[in-house]
C-alpha cells in the first residue's frame, strides 16, 4: 500500500516539549491539591490539552480547579518553551531522507507551534502544512480524529494512505479512528517503561525509539501487504 503523506505530531515527536509541560503542570496540580509527579503526568496525560487534563482531574478527584489555572499554565509554558525546548535528536536527518509529502497535526495552538518550530529551526521543513486541532475547535482535539482528517483533505490524500508518527496514546487512538496507520515514538524525555506497550495497545503498528529509524520503518510499512 502506498504511503502518500507522513503526518507528524509535534510535541514529543519533533520537539522535546512534553517533559516541559509535564513539569509545569505537575507543579500546578500539586499546588491545587492533586499531588502528581512529572513522570505520572507524562504517562497519563501526554498529548492532552491542559483544559482536558483539568476536566479529567476534576472528574477523578472531585477537586474544583480554578479556571485561572488555564491562563497561568499557558503563561508559564510559553515562557519555558520559548527558552528551553529542544529538537528531538535525529529529526532533521530523518526528514532529509523522506521523500513523501509531510505535515504536522498537533493539539498545540498555532501560535505555540510557530514559536517552537521557529526556535528549533523546523518551521521551513513543514510550512505551510502545520495544522492545529485547536483551530478546528476545543471540542475537536485529539483523541478525536478531526485534525488528521482535516490534514488529509487539505493535502489531497486518502486517510488509508497516510502514516502518522505519534508519541501519545490519545494521538494514536485519534489517528487509528481516522483510518490511518501509526508509528509510535518513544524517543522523547517523557517516555516511561511501558510506553511502547501502551502505544501498541492503542493501535500503533510498530514503535521506534530513535528518529534515525524512521526512514527504514516507513519503507518497511510501504512493503507490508495486508496491513492497514
Amino acid at each position: 500500500m502506498s504511503i502518500d503523506l507522513i503526518i507528524f505530531d509535534n510535541d514529543g515527536v519533533l520537539v522535546d516539549s512534553e517533559i516541559i509541560a509535564a513539569e509545569v503542570e505537575s507543579v500546578l496540580l500539586t499546588e491545587a491539591g492533586y499531588p502528581i509527579s512529572t513522570e505520572e503526568m507524562g504517562a497519563r496525560f501526554a498529548g492532552m490539552t491542559w483544559q482536558n487534563i483539568l476536566l479529567a482531574v476534576e472528574r477523578e478527584a472531585s477537586i474544583p480547579l480554578s479556571a485561572s489555572l488555564i491562563d497561568k499554565s499557558e503563561k508559564i509554558l510559553d515562557e519555558r518553551l520559548a527558552r528551553d525546548v529542544q529538537i528531538i535528536p535525529g529529526v532533521k536527518d530523518a526528514l532529509a531522507k523522506l521523500t513523501q509529502p509531510r505535515c504536522i497535526c498537533s493539539n498545540s495552538t498555532g501560535r505555540r507551534l510557530d514559536a517552537m518550530l521557529t526556535h528549533v529551526g523546523l518551521k521551513a521543513y513543514f510550512a505551510p502544512h502545520i495544522y492545529s486541532a485547536r483551530d478546528l475547535g476545543e471540542d475537536r482535539v485529539k483523541p478525536r480524529p478531526d485534525i488528521y482528517l482535516h490534514a488529509a483533505k487539505e493535502m489531497g490524500v486518502k486517510p488509508v494512505n497516510c502514516v502518522v508518527i505519534e508519541d501519545s496514546v490519545h494521538g494514536v487512538r485519534g489517528a487509528v479512528a481516522a483510518g490511518m496507520r501509526v508509528i509510535g515514538f518513544t524517543g522523547a524525555s517523557h517516555t516511561y517503561p511501558s510506553h511502547a506497550d501502551h502505544l501498541t495497545d492503542a493501535g500503533a503498528e510498530t514503535v521506534i525509539a530513535r528518529m534515525s529509524d524512521l526512514p527504514a520503518t516507513i519503507r518497511a510499512l510501504s512493503e507490508w501487504v495486508g496491513v492497514s
